[in-house]
């Protein structure tokens, strides 16, 4: 891990322990500054409401010039939300994981945008056309695949 990734890290794992995470939105395994857990519930009326999914965020030494790998949790009895925009193996297809990135964003708000999406989505489905193909030939990490951005 390099020094900046590091100290970024630690600047973002002090504030979300000082601070607390938005609500919603809780930190339940930061051991280290590989990965990351933290679960999250959508509030108010919705598609998922009263369902809490788990995300996992690795780093590499590039974070946060590149971002995290992020995923729903599937294991463990754990289970992605049925969401056009999440394959059914927990891989997320959100530009600000890809092309849209930016080093200002932070994990917190990496985690609100996907709170924002869950809480917006009208229609509980797996991507449409090729959920199960994808996901028999996917690899394990989500930043290795190169999706096509058109509705986030």
């Amino acid at each position: 891990m390099s020094s900046i990734s590091a100290r970024r890290l630690a600047k973002e794992l002090n504030e979300i322990k000082s601070e607390g995470c938005p609500v919603g939105i809780t930190l339940i395994k930061a051991d280290d500054f590989a990965t990351w857990w933290f679960t999250i519930e959508v509030m108010g009326e919705s598609l998922y409401q009263g369902e809490v999914h788990t995300l996992q965020f690795r780093f590499d030494a590039s974070y946060p010039i590149s971002s995290p790998a992020v995923q729903f949790v599937v294991t463990e009895g754990r289970v992605s939300p049925i969401h056009p925009h999440v394959y059914s193996n927990g891989h997320i297809c959100a530009s600000i994981l890809g092309n849209e990135w930016s080093p200002v964003l932070s994990v917190v708000a990496v985690c609100v945008t996907l709170q924002s999406m869950l809480a917006s989505c009208k229609v509980g489905q797996y991507p449409p056309i090729d959920n199960d193909r994808y996901v028999r030939h996917a690899p394990e990490n989500p930043k290795k695949t190169q999706f096509h951005y058109d509705g986030m």
